[in-house]
């Protein structure tokens, strides 16, 4: 599928239902999932699934990856493979260029403004406590700016091609180019290159953590990109079954990639290295293939629609728990209960915010009122 053109190549797809689901999949983790499963392994005290389980609930602190540090790269990547429905729907209806890049800006705005909401301190009315650039929804900004460009005005092979060189080029600036007091190379806490950007540009503005946004926005792009090519797959005429395939092998050709290129440039989250997008995107790519496959290609949608109801309504749940600990609205029904729970406590507690949030989200869904940007 090429949009690079006035019309889509082929007509614009119904929504698919697996990709509202695995959205909402990784929203369910962010708003409270992550919270009731620790409460479950505290609750049952095994201890397998202490050893096994509960440590994939943490990020690690700097080199490595569990599960839960593929929250953030799967919610990126998740943006990118709605984004050839969504320009293909869009040019179908009759919208020119320009038209679509003032939606674009106009997202990017929002995004930004909700991200400085969620974690910038924005609310607080403080200039001197505010941080401009710390969040996924500012880090999704800055990928769907630069993926949307790619994706708006090149082919498939110029897409796939600067996004090689995207990754290429951040590999080579992190251990190329010598930072002032520790030299090149250096992928420390504070001596790489992400982060003495960030200090340098950002100053008092930075939000204070290891985290690096600026020069990150490179790898932010080529996580959304990858998740482009994958939607672009998935919009094209192909065979649903060799779509399937074809997002099973290239998930793991990318985990192995990205593996292998650990090996010489570690998988470190918290600067978005090039390693970890591989890595992230191969395990994103598997799961993409596997809601697919099960909802889309065996029609076993049913099973979609807990996770389709949150996914439809993501960035309203997400804001909505950023702002709001949905497990005081439930606390008044559960409370009483505590002397009869033990250690099941903190698992109902987890578990009846998530119910809170998911029921309003329910009702949203049964208006049909779908907060979008």
């Amino acid at each position: 599928m090429d949009l690079s053109t006035e019309k889509p190549a082929v007509p614009a797809a119904k929504r698919l239902l697996s990709l509202d689901a695995l959205r909402g999949f990784v929203m369910f983790w962010i708003v409270g999932g992550g919270a009731i499963l620790r409460g479950l392994g505290k609750a049952v005290d095994n201890a397998w699934f202490n050893r096994h389980i509960v440590p994939q609930l943490r990020h690690v602190p700097w080199e490595g990856f569990t599960a839960w540090d593929l929250i953030m790269p799967l919610f990126i990547f998740v943006v990118g493979v709605a984004m050839p429905f969504s320009f293909a729907k869009r040019l179908d209806f009759g919208q020119n260029r320009a038209r679509i890049y003032l939606h674009v800006i106009f997202r990017v705005l929002v995004l930004w403004v909700l991200g400085m909401i969620a974690q910038g301190r924005l609310l607080e009315y403080n200039l001197s406590q505010m941080r401009f650039y710390s969040n996924t929804l500012q880090a999704i900004a800055a990928g769907y700016l630069i993926s949307s460009l790619l994706i708006l005005n090149l082919r498939l092979t110029g897409q796939i091609a600067v996004t090689v060189a995207l990754l290429l080029a951040y590999w080579g600036l992190l251990m190329l180019v010598p930072v002032p007091g520790y030299g090149a190379g250096q992928l420390t806490e504070q001596g790489n290159l992400a982060i003495y950007i960030d200090k340098l540009i950002l100053g008092p503005y930075q939000d204070g953590t290891t985290y690096t946004w600026i020069l990150s926005s490179m790898t932010f792009a080529t996580t959304v990109m990858i998740g482009a090519l994958a939607g672009q797959l998935l919009h094209s005429d192909l065979n649903k079954l060799k779509q399937v395939l074809i997002l099973a092998g290239a998930g793991a050709a990318c985990v192995l990639a990205g593996w292998a290129w650990g090996l010489v440039f570690p998988i470190i989250k918290h600067i978005w290295t090039s390693s970890m997008v591989l890595y992230a995107a191969g395990w994103s790519l598997l799961l993409l293939a596997l809601f697919y496959l099960v909802i889309d290609v065996l029609r076993l949608r049913p099973l979609a629609f807990p996770f389709a109801v949150i996914g439809v309504n993501a960035i309203a749940a997400y804001m909505a728990a950023q702002l709001y600990d949905f497990k005081y609205f439930s606390d008044p029904f559960l409370r009483g209960l505590a002397p009869y729970t033990d250690n099941w406590q903190d698992f109902i507690r987890a578990t009846g915010g998530v119910l809170v949030l998911w029921l309003i989200l329910l009702f949203l869904h049964r208006k049909k009122i779908y907060i979008k940007i």
